[in-house]
């Protein structure tokens, strides 16, 4: 008999209520109605299939991955009901400075929560955290390149920007891995039809919860 994964909101640690007769929504006891976060995927094929089923935003992964990265594991927020509005791909590899360093890709719809929460902030969204001025770096998709402003971050360097409609976080550890920004990051998003790619996996991510 398998277990049930356990859902948790996705702006804070807590375990949410699922709905009832009375109401569909999920509720954290902090944050009020939220949608249901599943961060229990395998970093391997079947956990991105897990999250592919239901993705309902894009699901980014820099490709060619840098030098010696290793895809670590998913995180999707929704359920059946809704699917997945936020969705999160981890990476571990070198940091270009030395030592070794942990990114998150985070896409979600407006008011999800799942990046501010990745980023340590309050949240929900990335507007009211961005920092004023010129973009810190960019990322490329389809010949184009979308702007990505830093975000204040504790203890990691954290950038955001928009992408069709959504919102897309970049979250690395330590701060100093946001070197691999200096130039934009070519991005694929896995639900294109016409990929295969032979993705390396490794051990699940730390800064996953659960």
């Amino acid at each position: 008999m398998s277990m049930r994964p356990v859902l948790t909101c996705p702006r804070c640690d807590e375990i949410v209520r699922e709905p009832s007769a009375w109401s569909s929504a999920w509720h954290c006891a902090l944050h009020g109605e939220v949608l249901p976060l599943r961060s229990s995927l395998s970093p391997s094929r079947e956990g991105l299939d897990g999250v592919l089923q239901s993705a309902a935003v894009p699901v980014w992964l820099p490709w060619p991955l840098p030098q010696g990265w290793l895809v670590t594991g998913f995180a999707v927020a929704g359920d059946e009901r809704t699917g997945g509005r936020g969705c999160s791909v981890a990476l571990s590899g070198p940091n270009p400075l030395g030592g070794l360093a942990e990114m998150l890709l985070i896409s979600e719809e407006p008011g999800v929560g799942l990046g501010a929460r990745f980023a340590g902030l309050a949240g929900p969204d990335a507007g009211e955290h961005l920092t004023a001025g010129q973009p810190a770096g960019a990322v490329e998709y389809g010949n184009h390149e979308f702007p990505m402003w830093h975000v204040d971050a504790p203890g990691r360097a954290a950038f955001a920007g928009e992408m069709m409609g959504h919102w897309l976080w970049l979250v690395l550890w330590p701060d100093t891995a946001g070197a691999l920004m200096v130039e934009p990051l070519p991005l694929r998003d896995l639900r294109d039809p016409g990929q295969d790619l032979d993705l390396p996996f490794g051990a699940r991510s730390p800064q996953l919860p659960g």
